[in-house]
């Protein structure tokens, strides 16, 4: 949850001098270790949600800090990016921020209040969550292949969920059209839960959905994954072809998570937040909460992330133009 904090000046001082002053305190005396506010895009007991509480813990071990998850929802992101981008650059602010609001958003809107170019730093990607097609178990179709055979057969195009215009099941779905040439339905839920709700109930045909948000509908089969947006099978779901295995090419969408901090921060406390977070991501129960999460470790240098941002803007720049994309 947030805390309160004095004022902004001294609040950022404070935090810079207990993030690289010498540890001075006299022996015996009690130090309160300092604190680092960890800006979450979406709800609590969301996808992202759930990443951040998983690392948080190993995390504070790695940093020596306090780490607090502060949920700030809306917008596919950009709430928590503009205050993300207006605050202190101490290292006392970190964002872990999905995909969508760093390389997708600039692309769908015009008066973004940040600039993720020029407001934010680099620091790590943290996780991929690569895009799943899923449909009811009972439903005819065993891979992505029959699906879009049954689609060219059909009187009417199939129903495919997202969660939402702009997110990266809808750019898993405008790439999965182009591919097979066939005019699928898009219906835009407000997140995943409703889209899901919706598949199950047969409300619309198929969800491109996060392999994150659906390892629980997966392992209870209460949702049927017919392939994967992905270069290659997920370890947690091995038996899942790619699409690209199943003749549908150039369909590759994953949702990833990467760790930021507003523009300006010192490049030591950039260095020191990756190795902790390379450290975190590598230890033995993270990485199985990860797993089970549907989520693959993907820590990398502040400079490999930023080469990863350009591209995946100029992806999907492209695609939200050539498919006449406009934000809501």
């Amino acid at each position: 949850m947030p805390y309160s904090a004095s004022p902004r000046g001294t609040f950022a001082a404070a935090l810079l001098a207990c993030l690289f002053a010498p540890q001075l305190a006299m022996p015996g005396a009690a130090q309160a270790a300092p604190i680092t506010r960890l800006v979450v895009a979406f709800p609590a007991g969301g996808p992202a949600d759930s990443l951040a509480r998983a690392i948080s813990r190993q995390l504070e071990t790695e940093l020596k800090q306090t780490v607090v998850i502060d949920n700030r929802p809306g917008a596919n992101g950009a709430i928590a990016a503009g205050f993300v981008a207006k605050a202190p650059t101490d290292g006392s602010v970190l964002f872990l921020t999905s995909a969508g609001a760093i390389v997708i958003n600039p692309a769908l809107y015009a008066n973004l209040p940040y600039n993720p170019q020029k407001d934010l730093a680099p620091i790590s990607m943290v996780v991929n969550t690569p895009e799943v097609l899923v449909v009811k178990p009972d439903a005819p179709a065993a891979t992505a292949a029959a699906f879009v055979k049954q689609a060219q057969q059909a009187g009417k195009p199939p129903s495919l969920a997202s969660t939402g215009v702009g997110s990266m099941p809808h750019m898993a779905i405008e790439l999965f059209k182009a591919a097979t040439s066939v005019n699928f339905l898009h219906v835009a839920y407000k997140g995943a839960a409703p889209a899901i709700t919706d598949t199950l109930g047969g409300q619309v045909d198929a969800f491109f959905g996060d392999a994150s948000g659906l390892m629980p509908f997966i392992t209870s089969k209460r949702l049927k994954p017919i392939g994967v947006a992905a270069p290659k099978r997920l370890s947690f779901l091995p038996g899942v072809p790619t699409l690209t295995e199943l003749g549908i090419k150039n369909v590759e969408a994953s949702n990833w998570y990467g760790m930021m901090a507003p523009a300006g921060v010192p490049s030591a406390v950039v260095e020191r937040v990756n190795e902790a977070l390379r450290r975190t991501l590598a230890t033995p129960e993270v990485r199985k909460s990860l797993d089970q999460l549907g989520l693959v470790p993907a820590p990398g240098s502040a400079a490999d992330f930023a080469s990863i941002i350009r591209t995946d803007s100029a992806k999907w720049a492209r695609v939200i133009k050539d498919q006449n994309i406009h934000g809501e």
